[in-house]
């Protein structure tokens, strides 16, 4: 089977060249058609032939268990196998697993040369990945200024996730004094693309305005997505919230927490 008709049979989309991943973790790839053991088999058929794409593909698998035994390990080498193509895609994960601890030691400094590399080829989530790193000054020197000028370089690709990120930057004056009508307007780009921390600083910006029925809609939204901890986190923060629909979408987050973990 060739490249082009595994992509198509595992549903890889077309304009991202690989098999994708879910926007809040990229451990997590997409379901796909196949029966997930016959598309760890086809990926890891090709993967040995040389096809970089395969071995992104095959790594994810690895990474999340998806169709095969999990092994980070593995997972790491076969992204760096498909990172001395030069694959962005591929750089980055490299990051990822140093910056996570997949399969090798957590090392945010080398991390960060994994993303920087994948960032100069206009990888949105490398610029977004190295970006955090810069913030927190976690393996490279403490720089806001320019992990926000990565931020905005991965919001204009569509990384909602970025837009979150420079919201932040407004509502809490990192650079500048704050300005939130501007988080607003970001959180608000972020919410509709789907970033569910994007969703409840929008809708917390809304309650705090008011306007506690639209806060209450988007905090249900952002639940749905939302890992466990999260919903426990704010779920604790809302139960006593004096509004009542702000209150049962903060029920509605432990609910989902506590049903994680049975």
């Amino acid at each position: 089977m060739s490249e082009i008709e595994f992509l198509s049979e595992i549903g890889a989309p077309q304009k991202y060249g690989l098999l994708y991943v879910n926007v809040f973790d990229e451990a997590n790839p997409v379901q796909t058609p196949l029966d997930p053991v016959a598309a760890a088999e086809q990926a890891e058929a090709l993967a040995e032939r040389g096809s970089p794409l395969a071995q992104l593909v095959l790594g994810h698998k690895l990474l999340s268990g998806h169709g095969v035994a999990q092994d980070q390990l593995a997972a790491y080498r076969w992204f760096c196998r498909a990172a001395e193509s030069g694959r962005a895609d591929a750089l980055n994960m490299v990051g990822r697993c140093h910056q996570r601890g997949w399969g090798v030691p957590i090392d945010t400094a080398k991390a960060a040369q994994w993303f920087r590399m994948a960032a100069d080829k206009s990888h949105a989530w490398a610029k977004f990945n190295l970006g955090e790193l810069m913030l927190a000054g976690d393996g490279v020197p403490r720089d806001p200024e320019s992990a926000l000028a990565l931020f905005v370089r991965s919001a204009r690709r569509g990384n909602a996730k970025a837009m979150n990120m420079i919201g932040q930057y407004r509502e809490r004056g990192w650079r500048g004094h704050p300005k939130l009508a501007s988080a607003l307007r970001w959180y608000r780009r972020a919410a509709h693309r789907g970033c569910f921390r994007g969703q409840y600083n929008f809708a917390r910006i809304l309650a705090a305005a008011g306007e506690t029925g639209a806060a209450a809609r988007w905090l249900e939204i952002a639940f749905t997505t939302a890992p466990p901890e999260f919903c426990r986190d704010v779920g604790e923060e809302l139960r006593h919230h004096p509004d009542t629909r702000i209150r049962d979408a903060g029920a509605m987050a432990l609910a989902r927490a506590v049903d994680a973990s049975t």
